[in-house]
């Protein structure tokens, strides 16, 4: 395994990982803060950009490369 791979699977994982971590983050502060089903769904929508981001700049660099 060279470096570069090595620091690419590193990213993916560690990136993976903090997301999951946020997740439950704002999971919890949703539901301790009792903000109901559209302040749920507001604070996981603006999480969900930020992945669906995350993706599509990694998708984005595997097409430019063919």
């Amino acid at each position: 395994m060279t470096v570069p791979q090595f620091e690419e699977i590193s990213l993916i994982l560690g990136i993976g990982g903090l997301i999951m971590y946020m997740i439950f983050i704002l999971y919890n502060l949703a539901k301790e803060s009792n903000a109901g089903g559209f302040g749920m769904f507001v604070i996981f929508l603006s999480l969900g950009l930020g992945i669906v981001g995350f993706a599509a700049k990694s998708v984005i660099q595997i097409v430019l490369q063919v």
